[in-house]
């Protein structure tokens, strides 16, 4: 098996055939007392993108991530994923209400805008934590480290390796995370998401607080994910440059409203974005 044909097999968890919808948001809307973060929001998300989220501070767009990976209860609307076994039999499941770890084990991968790492455990550690969700063996068992238990770990080493092997981590493996530089542990953090093996992977701006030569690789290692674990992602980004050429398509929020939903060439014209967002970077 070829390497992209085993990232594919082992780092993805979707069945869902290319192009198809994998989440659809529908009319969502979420407030906090008399703040409306999220107004009637629908879109569609296919399998094997990256559809990037847009907008100004304050826009909604974590707000839009934290519904989907299950950390808000939205007062309105659907959002509803769709998995496939090996055998192409479809299934949708309704994430509104459900808690995030059934949410993680349907196939939901997220990062955060800030670092959430256990900086005193090495590169490895936090790798092997994101393998957390599939481990099957209870606590004595595990302590005991033999039998089923060990095998389980070996098994779950292997596809860790694999991570660290794309991600280039091999030098960090045994390193404090805590000692890293804050590009490596945006680096990690992907890692930790991908060990979940999702069928989406959410980043909230993996590139901020980055310099240039830090957005570049992390860019390249986002292109890596998406081509050969064909993992979907949903990315928000402020980068405008980075958006711009790596996304399939962009969704435009503005005060928890959508007011655009189309490719890069389409929401680089639209009059609409150019007065809400994109217009204000040269004010």
């Amino acid at each position: 098996m070829s390497v992209t044909r085993a990232y594919r097999h082992r780092l993805n968890s979707s069945n869902v055939p290319p192009g198809e919808t994998l989440v659809a948001v529908e009319g969502l809307s979420l407030r906090f007392g008399g703040v409306s973060a999220l107004d009637d929001v629908s879109l569609t998300v296919r399998q094997g993108s990256i559809h990037a989220i847009i907008g100004p501070n304050g826009a909604g767009k974590s707000s839009l991530l934290n519904c989907i990976s299950g950390l808000y209860k939205p007062q309105e609307g659907a959002i509803t994923m769709h998995v496939a076994d090996s055998s192409g039999a479809r299934r949708a499941h309704s994430l509104v209400g459900m808690p995030p770890h059934r949410v993680a084990r349907i196939g939901v991968a997220r990062s955060f805008q800030n670092i959430e790492l256990f900086i005193h455990l090495t590169v490895l550690e936090n790798l092997m934590l994101g393998r957390h969700i599939h481990m099957r063996h209870g606590v004595l068992t595990s302590m005991a480290w033999f039998g089923p238990a060990r095998r389980q770990e070996i098994r779950h080493r292997e596809l860790v390796e694999e991570v660290i092997d794309m991600l280039s981590l091999q030098p960090y493996r045994h390193k404090p995370v805590g000692s890293l530089s804050y590009g490596i542990q945006k680096r990690v953090e992907l890692g930790r998401a991908l060990c979940i093996q999702p069928a989406v992977l959410l980043l909230d701006e993996p590139m901020a607080g980055m310099n240039s030569e830090e957005k570049e690789d992390i860019a390249r290692y986002i292109l890596d994910v998406h081509e050969l674990a064909g993992v979907t992602v949903i990315l928000i980004e402020h980068d405008m440059g980075v958006v711009m050429d790596i996304s399939d398509r962009i969704s435009v929020l503005d005060f928890g409203r959508l007011i655009a939903d189309g490719t890069p060439k389409e929401i680089e014209v639209d009059a609409a974005v150019i007065d809400a967002y994109l217009g204000s970077e040269g004010s």
